[in-house]
């Protein structure tokens, strides 16, 4: 467990349509799925090459008429959630869902940041249940990106939380991209909210062969692209995406046949690059 703490782990859609979000990510980003319902829990696992990769849940009609919209929510790894959230709540963070026990498998507890960024935390009962993390693997999420309304005081919160650090940055029209690592590994970055954005949010990237083909694919498949193919430091290109239920994502690939297009930040209509 210990090389999981402070690191993201696991990735949840909750929507209101979990068969035609079956259809959609399995056809966009080349996922498999498997039934991990349990007593009282329906739950269907995405997977690569037969490993689970992400978790796909009914997003109830309570839920729904209380305002909850389809959304993907990123878990990270801690060794005592109990302890986690009470510091979250020390730092002027919420806790949304108290720690819960998954049977005897998982405790886990969903959390926002005091932006109102959600996120979740996870910690298993017992060793060995960890999944793997393969970040730079087709179908794995290979960025995390905090829009945030104060990136400065969002990166000092979750510094204090889970020890992440400060590493590159860049400069353009829309502020500072500031990146963060865990250890010697450079997680994600955090950008200035753009107007668009109503609040505080995380936004996960997952990883595609060839973004021109996945920006076809999810077109075809009933979602949005927003923005893209764009180029980022590195060689890699991006898109940000709706999926059909209105769930906020993003991709990252590789391109046959470069353009020149300008990296704007999820949901800003501003031309500026920014690095990653």
């Amino acid at each position: 467990m210990l090389d999981h703490h402070g690191r993201f782990v696991w990735y949840e859609l909750s929507t209101t349509d979990v068969e035609a979000a079956k259809t959609f990510y399995s056809e966009v980003v080349g996922w498999g799925t498997r039934d991990m319902s349990m007593p009282g829990i329906a739950y269907t696992t995405f997977t690569v090459s037969e490993a689970p990769v992400c978790g796909l849940i009914n997003l109830s009609e309570d839920a729904t008429n209380k305002g909850a919209k389809p959304r993907w929510i990123g878990y990270v790894g801690v060794e005592d959630v109990d302890a986690t959230v009470d510091r979250i709540k020390q730092l002027g963070g919420l806790v949304l869902v108290p720690p819960t026990n998954v049977f005897d498998f998982s405790r886990f507890a969903i959390v926002a940041d005091p932006q109102l960024a959600t996120f979740a935390l996870v910690t298993w009962v017992r060793s060995g249940q960890e999944p793997q993390i393969e970040r730079d693997a087709p179908g794995r999420v290979g960025w995390h990106e905090l829009l945030a309304a104060d990136p400065k005081t969002a990166l000092a919160f979750y510094s204090a939380l889970f020890g992440w650090q400060r590493a590159e940055a860049t400069v353009g029209a829309m502020g500072t991209y500031q990146l963060f690592s865990a250890g010697q590994h450079t997680m994600g970055g955090i950008a200035p909210k753009p107007r668009t954005v109503s609040i505080a949010s995380w936004v996960y990237y997952f990883r595609v062969g060839d973004i021109d083909a996945a920006a076809k694919r999810v077109k075809a498949g009933g979602g949005q692209v927003l923005e893209g193919p764009t180029e980022v430091p590195g060689g890699s290109w991006v898109l940000q995406c709706i999926d059909p239920q209105q769930a906020i994502f993003a991709l990252v690939g590789k391109r046959k046949y470069k353009a020149i297009v300008r990296f704007r930040p999820f949901g800003s209509s501003d031309n500026t690059r920014r690095a990653k």
